[in-house]
């Protein structure tokens, strides 16, 4: 479940090229957070010289947050602004030459029209919001439109006497880590999503303790600084784990939403924000990543628009697990013979590849295999719980409905005989 968070508006006039200014009031402590609503006809995230226009944004002469445009046509977008107290406050908004592609660096061809939301102290989402980090650019990949942070959520915990609240980033792109083809195969995207920083909050509203995810994803303590009550973080490695100090200071910030995964993978998010799916897809044809039934261990992937996309649930232990799907009698892995699988507990998305001239409609059934691992000897078999969802992407890259939902209690031994479910 994603959730929205209620506030007081000041609308901004209208759309403008150029540079735009306004003025708005708060009547008491609150976090501010700017909605802009942006034409830009010639943004096209597919192209080098034209991916995006990018805008700054800041209040009261702050440093700025940056913007990318990464929707070409008309596209909303939600940027945390910061803590702002009573009184009025001026909020600026620029085209960045500097950071925009060449094509825009002497133009403007973005129109823009943005509101304020102040959520105030009183408010329930307050604290989560005032906590939410700012995400500094990585060094090499300033004006180069790639692994942009372009959402972050936020789940609550229980905690002793208090709350714990976590940070996690979709970020457009991964340069480094996983490649491509196994990220479709044992992921279900090619995004990267990661948990970035979390905090535990007293009842009496003191930190208890914080941390974030540092590079070889290991989780170190925080103890960098704020703006406000929102820490610091930079980009440090090429797949996106974090540090409390750096030296960039391009930085981001997607307005976090509310996210209850209870029962569903993290992919969720991007479902229920389907414009991500885009955003990738266009991200890895500017990359070169995109071919016609490439093979496995190049990197690259077909159309992700020619994909079966599977959700699953359950405990695997010390196995490994794949999806494949039946297509015109054919069975078809996910894992695409390469051994790219599924090595993880709890819900999971994996990724088929649809035979040319087919969609997810034409597939007929599912299976999921299980495999032993060499790494971590066992007999246990994989008990498998859910199959949420069994999805395509259309021609604009949105998911279709899901043709297939299957709860149970199903063990899987690894070599051993499938979980065969048929698609109505």
């Amino acid at each position: 479940m994603i959730a929205a968070v209620a506030s007081c508006r000041v609308d901004v006039p209208a759309p403008v090229a150029g540079v735009a200014f306004t003025e708005f009031n708060a009547s008491g402590n609150a976090e501010a957070i700017a909605t802009v609503s942006v034409t830009c006809d010639e943004c096209a995230w597919e192209k080098t010289g034209t991916a995006a226009a990018v805008l700054k944004l800041a209040v009261d002469g702050r440093a700025p947050i940056s913007l990318p445009i990464v929707r070409g046509g008309e596209s909303e977008y939600r940027v945390m602004l910061g803590a702002v107290s009573s009184g009025k406050h001026t909020l600026a908004i620029v085209q960045d030459p500097d950071l925009s592609a060449r094509a825009f660096t002497s133009s403007t061809p973005a129109l823009w029209r943005a509101g304020v939301d102040l959520v105030e102290a009183s408010s329930e989402h307050y604290e989560a919001l005032s906590r939410a980090p700012f995400v500094y650019a990585r060094p090499d990949t300033v004006g180069k439109f790639t692994d942009v942070p372009i959402l972050m959520w936020y789940e609550v915990e229980p905690a002793e006497n208090g709350k714990r609240y976590r940070y996690t980033v979709i970020f457009s792109n991964e340069d480094g880590g996983t490649p491509a083809d196994r990220l479709m195969a044992t992921w279900g995207r090619t995004t990267d999503i990661e948990h970035i920083y979390s905090v535990e909050i007293a009842d009496d509203g003191s930190i208890r303790r914080e941390d974030m995810q540092g590079p070889e994803h290991k989780i170190l303590p925080f103890t960098g600084t704020r703006e406000g009550r929102h820490p610091l973080l930079w980009v440090s490695t090429s797949n996106n784990m974090v540090l409390d100090h750096g030296t960039t200071t391009v930085r981001y910030a997607p307005a976090p939403i509310l996210a209850n995964l209870t029962d569903v993978s993290r992919e969720m998010v991007m479902d229920t924000n389907a414009w991500t799916y885009e955003v990738a897809a266009k991200e890895l044809a500017r990359e070169g990543k995109i071919g016609d039934d490439p093979p496995p261990g190049k990197g690259a992937i077909p159309d992700p628009r020619r994909y079966a996309y599977l959700e699953g649930c359950g405990t695997l232990g010390n196995r490994a697990l794949t999806f494949a799907i039946e297509v015109n009698e054919k069975w078809i892995a996910a894992d695409r013979g390469a051994g790219y699988r599924i090595a993880r507990d709890g819900c999971f998305r994996g990724a088929a590849p649809l035979p040319a001239n087919t969609t997810v409609d034409n597939v007929s059934a599912v299976r999921v295999l299980a495999f032993a691992r060499q790494d971590k000897p066992s007999t246990t078999p994989v008990i498998f719980t859910r199959l949420n969802t069994l999805f395509g992407l259309d021609e604009n890259y949105k998911p279709t409905a899901s043709r297939l939902h299957w709860t149970g209690a199903a063990r899987i031994n690894a070599g051993g005989a499938p979980l065969e479910i048929p698609v109505p």
